[in-house]
């Protein structure tokens, strides 16, 4: 199974070494990283991904991730990159997005009609590409999977681990990655963060999330 991942400068860390590190452990799983060019990449975290492959070598996946980025509109303004996501897509078995990723396949004209989800503070951008916003971590359209902000990538990257692979490999891999979510603060979502926290979190995000 090929399993495509779309590189690009700022992208959120978490959004691609989550769903990453899941389907490496899936045996048979061939993971391609493409970018417009192949090189570094650099993350909103100031780590430097390798992208081994340009966009017009990769012209099919049985898998695409989208991760997100607290900016963006560079992919999302990019005709070379949307227009290899379209290419993509025809053949996809399944075309996936992490966080604000969902925008870009919006951007690219593949949310219309769709139920999908994003990070909570830009939910409602996603109407503006024709989509259904839905405040659920992983949602599932057709072949259209979106996860909500960054740590849900790796929920939906198991979730098709099962879905492709069974039960059992996926259990497997969320024991060998140790996935056993047990937070420090009930805050991670906003059912369960209290007014003060969503406020301050919106202070400190604001300046860099932008649609």
């Amino acid at each position: 199974m090929d399993i495509a991942f779309l590189l690009y400068e700022n992208m959120t860390s978490l959004d691609f070494i989550g769903p990453y590190q899941v389907f490496a452990m899936v045996p048979g799983a061939r993971i391609h990283l493409v970018a417009t060019e192949a090189g570094p990449v650099r993350t909103d975290a100031g780590v430097r991904i390798y992208a081994e492959q340009r966009l017009e070598e990769v012209p099919r996946a049985d898998i695409l991730v989208v991760p997100g980025s607290s900016d963006p509109s560079k992919p999302m303004g990019d005709e070379r990159v949307l227009s290899w996501l379209r290419t993509v897509d025809e053949s996809s078995k399944w075309t996936t997005s992490v966080c604000t990723g969902s925008l870009i396949l919006g951007a690219a004209g593949l949310l219309k009609g769709k139920r999908a989800t994003t990070h909570w503070m830009v939910t409602d951008a996603l109407r503006q590409f024709g989509a259904t916003p839905v405040a659920e971590r992983v949602v599932f359209d057709g072949k259209l999977v979106a996860a909500a902000g960054v740590s849900a990538g790796i929920d939906m990257a198991l979730t098709l681990v099962a879905k492709e692979f069974g039960d059992m490999v996926a259990q497997s891999v969320q024991l060998g990655i140790e996935y056993d979510p047990a937070p420090p603060f009930a805050t991670g979502s906003l059912r369960s963060a209290p007014p003060a926290v969503i406020e301050a979190t919106k202070a400190m995000l604001q300046p860099s999330v932008r649609s």
